[in-house]
């Protein structure tokens, strides 16, 4: 229990701090639920419409045995190569009311986020021992700008006295873009965002980009699959569905559960990584979670510049009927509703960071072991000990507040499209007492309440203290 975790009263503290919580408020938290999925048949439903199964074949598979993050990184890599495809579905749209510059402008955003995300995986990926130097990478630097007749999407060019050879992807859609007229300003920004981003990393993906270092290029077309992935690139309602609105919402959550199913490897590693107490390692992957919630919310925003009546077209012609508030479209992704789960299991793991047990009788253990690691900072031989547990601690606060925005920020989305009784499930009268499931995600109390009171009771305590001493001075 969460709960247990806070003391009813603390003899050491509790004449410091008087907190009264309205009955309203009281009467909101106790209608707290956990997250469950929507029935099987709308989301099998969802999962079908989107082409999950396939996708997922594609992200599990293993090609190269010993490069262990293989299954992180070929999911985003392929979540980029989507963004692609959905540039062109939004520069192709015959549309004449289509809002095209702000769509340019979100998704050449999207694409930077991932990218920006792309690069920190690989620059974490290499300061790690055990996976550095394992992903497949092509070096042509060694070549003398020789290349194989498979291989000649290449540009040569000499740098001083050392030749440089810069790859460039046979199947990936940017290169394709980059020659486009309707395109080729937007992907210019793009292959210099990741010239640019991936400047701190071993090796450039190998998209045309120019690589002005002469580094590697990653064996983008052996990890992606391109041309797979884009036979994935019509939904299986195309031919009874016309509506230009299909291929941007198809393109939105192929890309959005690419990005999800990111989010599960490194919540599985992160546990990993806290048991065998690297803290370090697991605290920079917790940022790049909660990094990864920013985009998922920045994803779903995209659903803003869809064109209302076409949106709500499409919605009847898919027959997507919110029932009641377990319908609501995210609960719809197992996935989704999964990531959630176990992003709030984490709480279960500050004592074990804090090296104390929970105590049974519902005391201040925690709180108090928390209270101290944050106080008691001094240069002493454990010192970069304590402060890997600080970090990590408030990277596990980071990816619930972010979990929190993108659920709010998905409510206001439903809002804008919808209508306001679509957003809260059909439900005619919404009290404290009875909200809608999306509601209770971002106002149920905190995850980690002993961290939260630790907080509260130090800041009452030092500002006691700073007070008390100015009451000394006079």
């Amino acid at each position: 229990m969460v709960s247990s975790n806070i003391p009813s009263k603390s003899s050491k503290l509790s004449t410091k701090l008087h907190v009264s919580v309205p009955g309203s408020f009281r009467s909101a938290a106790q209608v707290q639920t956990d997250i469950s999925a929507a029935s099987e048949m709308s989301c099998s439903t969802y999962e079908h419409y989107l082409r999950l199964p396939e996708l997922r074949e594609f992200w599990s598979s293993h090609d190269f045995p010993s490069w262990k993050n293989e299954s992180i990184l070929k999911p985003a890599l392929q979540a980029l190569e989507i963004s692609f495809r959905f540039v062109s579905t939004v520069l192709s749209d015959p549309r004449p009311y289509s809002n095209r510059r702000e769509w340019k402008r979100r998704l050449e955003s999207l694409t930077t986020s991932q990218i920006q995300l792309i690069a920190m995986l690989i620059e974490d990926d290499e300061e790690d021992s055990e996976t550095r130097g394992l992903a497949p990478i092509v070096d042509l630097s060694t070549s003398n700008g020789e290349l194989a007749r498979d291989g000649s999407m290449a540009e040569v060019w000499s740098s001083g006295e050392h030749t440089v050879v810069s790859r460039t992807s046979e199947v990936s859609l940017l290169p394709r873009l980059a020659t486009w007229q309707k395109s080729e300003g937007m992907a210019q920004k793009i292959l210099y965002s990741i010239e640019c981003e991936m400047s701190n990393c071993p090796y450039s993906l190998g998209l045309g980009e120019p690589n002005l270092a002469g580094k590697p290029n990653l064996d983008y077309d052996a990890v992606c699959k391109p041309s797979e992935l884009h036979s994935l690139r019509k939904s299986p309602y195309d031919a009874h569905v016309d509506n230009y609105e299909n291929q941007t919402v198809y393109a939105t959550h192929q890309v959005l559960e690419s990005w999800v199913h990111v989010c599960r490897e490194l919540l599985m590693r992160v546990v990993s990584r806290i048991e065998s107490q690297d803290l370090e390692k697991a605290a920079s992957d917790c940022y790049v979670i909660e990094r990864i919630w920013k985009l998922l919310a920045e994803i779903e925003d995209l659903h803003l510049l869809m064109d209302p009546a076409d949106f709500l077209r499409l919605k009847n012609q898919l027959r997507i009927k919110t029932v009641d508030d377990t319908e609501s479209f995210c609960f719809r992704s197992k996935a989704l509703v999964e990531v959630t789960k176990l992003c709030k299991e984490l709480r279960h793991k500050v004592p074990y960071i804090l090296g104390v047990e929970v105590d049974p009788k519902g005391g201040p253990r925690i709180q108090e072991a928390a209270m101290r690691l944050y106080s008691e900072k001094k240069a002493e031989s454990d010192s970069e000990s304590v402060s890997e547990k600080i970090h990590l601690l408030q990277a596990l606060q980071a990816i619930e507040s972010a979990l929190k925005r993108f659920y709010y920020a998905y409510k206001q989305v439903l809002v804008v499209l919808m209508g306001s009784l679509e957003a809260k499930g059909n439900q005619v009268v919404v009290s404290p007492e009875a909200c809608d499931s999306l509601s209770r995600i971002f106002l149920e109390p905190t995850y980690f309440p002993s961290l939260d009171a630790a907080k509260t009771f130090l800041g009452d305590s030092l500002n006691h203290g700073l007070h008390g001493g100015d009451r000394r001075k006079q």
